[in-house]
């Protein structure tokens, strides 16, 4: 998308677009094979023209190998028979890191510049465009407006303000036809008009009209114009301009709309976000392509539409549910309740979306505030909010398919806090539903989280939850755990969730991998697949949940152990007493993996109390090193890396000593990292990952013959007690001095220096364990750099990055041409380490 003076131009070819027509028919039935359903609806205009509208569900676009990943699309025939697209909408685009291709590192990597960032307006979609006879065709996102139904006013909406703004253009609506007709095109404005419609954001009389943000060929592949000539043609045919701003680096992109971000703002305007348009690829090999996504802001229009939401349920006569901005939200209902007692007018209005805009500018107006400033005196003052007083009455709901670890996290939850547990696959009889529902709250009675583990895949089964609870709790909360499944990583996927699923054997309730064929296994598992519906907070029924916790099918179970519960103490802090360890996350995995055996047969348990163990009697073999057979010997578990783990909260401490003082240009990452809550739960050193191991191989084995040995003996000295799970023994301590904070706009990190003079521990050093077991050589890190991860700015981003953080430090120093600063910790601060082996993910 370079800045092209001369406008795209490419004609349609019919055997293109009768191939597309032929896999769109193909997928109207619902679950045909290739995992999509397309919906057709067809429209008789006018001019007696037939119009065919097609319909993918928005999920159904994170897959591969569609038809078109048009969203509004419109078909027709020629006078001469041959099929053509009549309208165009955009590809669909997602918003940044809601899947794998806009996760930002992969948006670096991946895509190219210049980065057209166009504000979001906010309103309804409307595309125009030529038809052969020369009249106009003028759509909603999935109507002509040629029957009776909600999306008639939409396109009657906009015929309406097209022949505004051509009066005002002295053009009429032929000249607009035949011009889009010759380019192959379809204009794609946004209704924006609060006498119509109200949305979020306000448009007053002078400010209403069609915002004019593409120009689309009516192809099967999205070809599309760039913005100056979007804008130009705007111009000309009297059309409302869309601003935008161009930038080159994608790295000036990210700085510039995390900097709108912290006010909601742009040019003196609250804006919903931006569209960032530019061109990507999907391998190296790839070409480039147009390419769309999106940077929405959360607030202040979560509030808004909290408050909206909340004056509906006032007027209805419900009592309003708000766990977000309570203090402020209490002050806009008492005001709103006010208004609606002087004027009963006002609230029949408001349920039909006329006045909305206007009770929430009184009530700012009252209050001298924007909805910004209220969002950062919120977070200025610490204020709770959100679910942040609730102590009971959760419910998490897994969403995912077999394989993804969903159990072994229940277990290790439950193992951790002793919550409520309820598996479906241990209901039998009728009514299967009804009686997991009431199962789950008859848990919450005396527990207060519930873990309602089911595959939950499918939208009407999260519906038929949500009822079920509702009418036993109404006042209930929904956690939704949500294992992201990514059509585009669907055979990493794959092969993870086999992997898992045909290790366990028969260990499972309802695939015996050691009872069926591989082929029934993956048959099961593709079924599951290809019926996964992903979570939709912006929908129904999935609007319902209070929380989102995003997972990664292909993390281990102890990653996704360790985000289930930072984020949960994050939105539910008075759920959790003294927060786990990472030693205890360890135990928690490590017993629903090799302790835990399932009971097809047996009743609903409610995790009323610890697990117990059952007695491992295998022959121990750990990493290919055999020992001698023993009925009180367990088997270790196979290792991923061994790491220097420090105190948390002293960290924590170090960090906020380091910032507290500094000015915002180089505290703002580390606050931005606090307030988003994205610091590190636990740090530590990684000595030597498992990935190493070939390279560094003297070093793995040292420290795989002291882990087996210590092993051995913690084990034997408890050879007599019940064991509910395994600790994953100290190997040793070593010092870590803390020397600097290193971080750009992504990752921030501690370089450190381990000190092993002296650092001993009795235990691990008899009988040839710890520092004697290595020799001179001590404990090391085999990274470049020796460091901690002390957050990362998104879940996208990865603690490991910070290798790649420290090596361009390393080469380019701290500048603003690396976009690297540092921050030297002051005095001499030395922190006691202790060694550990972490467990291999699956």
């Amino acid at each position: 998308m370079a800045h092209r003076e001369q406008a795209p131009y490419y004609a349609q070819d019919v055997h293109e677009v009768a191939e597309m027509l032929r896999g769109l028919e193909a997928h109207k039935k619902k679950g045909e094979k290739g995992g999509f359903t397309a919906k057709k609806a067809t429209f008789e205009l006018p001019n007696g023209q037939k119009v065919d509208s097609w319909r993918i569900q928005d999920w159904d676009y994170k897959k591969p190998n569609l038809p078109t990943y048009a969203r509004g699309l419109f078909t027709s025939r020629t006078s001469k028979g041959t099929p053509e697209i009549v309208a165009r909408g955009y590809d669909k685009f997602f918003n940044h890191g809601e899947v794998r291709k806009t996760e930002w590192r992969n948006v670096e990597q991946n895509t190219q510049g210049p980065y057209e960032l166009s504000v979001k307006e906010n309103g309804c979609i409307i595309f125009i465009s030529g038809l052969e006879d020369g009249s106009l065709l003028v759509c909603s996102k999935h109507s002509t407006g040629s029957r009776g139904d909600q999306d008639l006013s939409h396109a009657q909406a906009g015929e309406r303000w097209i022949d505004k703004h051509l009066q005002s253009a002295g053009k009429t609506r032929e000249q607009l036809s035949r011009t889009l007709r010759d380019m192959n095109a379809t204009a794609v404005a946004e209704l924006c008009d609060d006498a119509f419609e109200e949305h979020v954001l306000a448009y007053n009389p002078e400010s209403a009209g069609l915002y004019l943000h593409g120009i689309n060929l009516n192809l099967p592949e999205f070809v599309t114009y760039p913005g100056h000539l979007v804008n130009r043609f705007a111009t000309e045919w009297g059309m409302k301009k869309t601003m935008y701003v161009m930038e080159e680096d994608i790295t000036k992109v990210k700085g510039f709309l995390d900097g709108v971000a912290e006010t909601g703002s742009y040019a003196g305007r609250e804006t919903e976000g931006f569209v960032i348009r530019c061109r990507a690829r999907d391998t190296r090999d790839s070409p480039w392509q147009d390419w769309f996504f999106k940077y929405k802001f959360d607030e202040p229009y979560l509030m808004y539409r909290q408050w909206r939401e909340c004056t509906k349920a006032v007027i209805s006569g419900k009592p309003p549910k708000f766990n977000k901005h309570k203090k402020i939200t209490e002050e806009y209902l008492l005001y709103a309740r006010h208004q609606l007692a002087k004027d009963p007018s006002i609230g029949k209005l408001y349920n039909q979306n006329h006045g909305i805009i206007k009770m929430r500018d009184a009530f700012l107006r009252e209050r001298g505030l924007k909805g910004s400033d209220i969002i950062r005196q919120e977070l200025e003052g610490g204020e709770v909010v959100g679910n942040q007083q609730v102590t009971r009455n959760v419910v998490l709901v897994p969403i995912a398919t077999i394989g993804c670890g969903k159990t072994t996290v229940a277990l290790a939850l439950v193992e951790l806090f002793e919550w409520g547990h309820i598996q479906n696959d241990n209901i039998q009889g009728k009514q299967k539903m009804l009686q997991f529902s009431q199962g789950i709250c008859k848990l919450l009675a005396a527990h207060p989280v519930v873990i309602a583990d089911k595959n939950n895949h499918q939208r009407r089964e999260r519906r038929d939850l949500f009822d079920g609870v509702s009418k036993i709790l109404p006042d209930a909360h929904y956690v939704a755990l949500h294992w992201r499944h990514d059509p585009s990583d669907f055979d990493q996927i794959r092969s993870a969730m086999r992997e898992r699923v045909l290790n366990r054997g028969d260990n499972h309730q309802t695939i015996q991998a050691g009872s069926k064929t591989q082929e029934e296994i993956v048959g099961i598992m593709e079924g599951f697949l290809h019926r996964f519906e992903p979570c939709d907070i912006e929908q129904q029924p999935d609007s319902t949940f209070d929380q989102v916790i995003d997972l990664d099918v292909t993390s281990s179970s102890r990653e996704n152990l360790e985000t289930i519960v930072a984020q949960l103490n994050s939105e539910f802090p008075e759920l959790f007493g003294d927060m786990p360890t990472g030693e205890d996350l360890d135990k928690a995995i490590e017993f629903a993996l090799n302790e835990y055996s399932p009971d097809i047969k047996h009743e609903i348990k409610g995790g009323s109390g610890k697990y117990k163990a059952k007695q491992n009697t295998a022959q121990h073999q750990s990493n290919g090193t055999a020992a001698a057979s023993s009925t009180h010997q367990k088997k270790p578990p196979k290792l991923e890396y061994f790491s220097l783990r420090v105190p948390t909260p002293e960290v924590q401490r170090i960090l906020d000593a380091v910032f507290r003082d500094k000015p915002p240009e180089i505290s703002r990452f580390y606050r931005q990292l606090h307030n988003s809550r994205r610091i590190q739960p636990e740090f530590h050193v990684t000595l030597i990952h498992r990935a190493n191991a070939s390279q560094e191989s003297a070093y793995w084995n040292k420290l795989l013959a002291l882990h087996d040995t210590v092993f051995q003996r913690e084990l034997s000295k408890k050879e007599n007690e019940a064991q509910s799970s395994w600790s994953e023994p100290d190997l040793g301590t070593c010092g870590v001095q803390l020397e600097r904070v290193v971080f750009d706009n992504r990752v921030m990190c501690f370089v450190v220096r381990l000190i092993n003079e002296s650092q001993k521990t009795a235990s691990a050093n008899e009988e040839g364990g710890g520092l004697a077991a290595l020799g001179e050589e001590g404990f090391r890190t085999v990274n470049p750099v020796a460091h901690i991860t002390a957050g990362t700015a998104d879940q996208s981003i990865k603690p490991k990055e910070s290798n790649d953080l420290l090596k361009k430090w390393l080469e380019q120093g701290a500048s603003g041409q690396s976009n690297i600063q540092e921050v030297a910790v002051p005095g001499h601060v030395v922190l006691k380490g202790v060694v550990k082996g972490v467990l291999q993910k699956y």
